[in-house]
C-alpha cells in the first residue's frame, strides 16, 4: 500500500499545497489544492474521499474533481464517487459549497439518475472496508466537527498510517492510538510556540502543545508533522527538533511517498 502526499501545508503559496492524501490510487483523504497536481487520468481513477472536516483547506477540490471526470465515469457508465465525511460536515458541503451559487451539485450532475458524486455519513469509530483498505475513523478536536483517519495495515510490518486530521489537544485520540500499532503518524502543528494563543482559540497545536500530545504515545513511531503555515516550516520544526522526544520527528513534504 503506498500513500502519496499530495499537500501537506497550512495554507498556499508557491510550492505550498493543502492537505490531501492519495492512497492507491483510488482513495482521497482530504481534497485540498495538491489534488490540482493529480494528471486527468489519476483524478479518473479516485472513487472514494474521505474528509477530515469542512473547511476549504481540505475540501476545495471535491468539486473540481467531480467537474474535470464527469465526462469520463459517464462515458464509462462509472459509479459516483463516493465523499465520506461526518454528517455534519456532509450538511455543510450541501448547503454552503453544492448549492448551484458556489458550485453545481454534482451529486444531481449530470443526471439525477447518474451523479458524479455521492455523499455517505460516517461516524466515530466506524472501521469502513473500502476498495480492499481497511480504514477507520479516529476522533478530533477542531472548531468544526472534524475526524482523523488510520488506515489500517498501511505501513511495513501491518501497522497503520494515522492521520490525526486538523485538531487542537485531544485525549481521546491517544486512548485509541494506545490500542493500535502505529507505523507512522502524521500529526499538525499549524504555528510556532509565540503564537500559542491562536493556537488555542483555532484548536490547532503549536510544538509545546505538541510534545504534551506526543508524550502520550507510549512507544516510539515514527512522527510526520503536517499543515505548518508557508515561510513557518524552519522556524516550527527548529522548535520541535529543540525538545527531547523519544520519536523520530520530521516534516512532511509535499512528493513523498509513505508505505511500501
Amino acid at each position: 500500500m503506498k500513500i502519496r502526499v499530495l499537500g501537506c501545508s497550512g495554507s498556499i503559496a508557491a510550492g505550498s499545497r493543502t492537505t490531501s492524501f492519495l492512497v492507491d490510487g483510488c482513495i482521497l483523504i482530504d481534497a485540498g489544492t495538491g489534488v490540482g497536481d493529480l494528471t486527468l487520468d489519476e483524478l479518473s481513477a479516485v472513487d472514494h474521499i474521505f474528509v477530515t472536516h469542512s473547511h476549504l483547506d481540505h475540501v476545495l477540490a471535491i468539486g473540481l474533481l467531480a467537474d474535470s471526470v464527469a465526462r469520463r465515469r459517464t462515458a464509462a457508465q462509472r459509479p459516483p464517487v463516493v465523499v465520506h465525511a461526518l454528517a455534519a460536515t456532509i450538511d455543510v458541503l450541501r448547503t454552503h459549497m453544492f448549492n448551484g451559487l458556489i458550485w453545481p451539485d454534482f451529486t444531481r450532475l449530470p443526471t439525477p439518475a447518474q451523479p458524479v458524486l455521492a455523499f455517505r455519513a460516517l461516524a466515530l469509530g466506524d472501521v469502513l472496508e473500502v476498495a480492499g483498505h481497511r480504514i477507520e475513523v479516529l476522533p478530533a478536536a477542531h472548531t468544526v466537527p472534524a475526524v482523523g483517519y488510520a488506515v489500517l495495515g498501511a505501513t511495513p510490518g501491518g501497522g497503520a498510517w494515522v492521520f490525526t486530521g486538523d485538531t487542537g489537544p485531544n485525549p481521546a485520540l491517544w486512548q485509541r492510538l494506545a490500542q493500535l500499532p502505529v507505523g507512522a503518524l502524521v500529526i499538525e502543528t499549524a504555528f510556532r510556540d509565540d503564537e500559542h494563543a491562536v493556537a488555542t482559540i483555532s484548536q490547532h497545536l503549536c510544538p509545546a502543545k505538541l510534545k504534551l500530545e506526543l508524550d502520550k504515545l507510549a512507544y516510539p513511531a515514527d512522527v510526520y508533522i503536517t499543515h505548518i503555515k508557508p515561510g513557518e516550516v524552519e522556524a516550527v520544526m527548529a522548535e520541535i527538533g529543540a525538545q527531547a522526544s523519544r520519536h523520530r520527528i520530521s516534516a512532511l513534504q509535499t512528493g513523498q511517498v509513505m508505505g511500501g
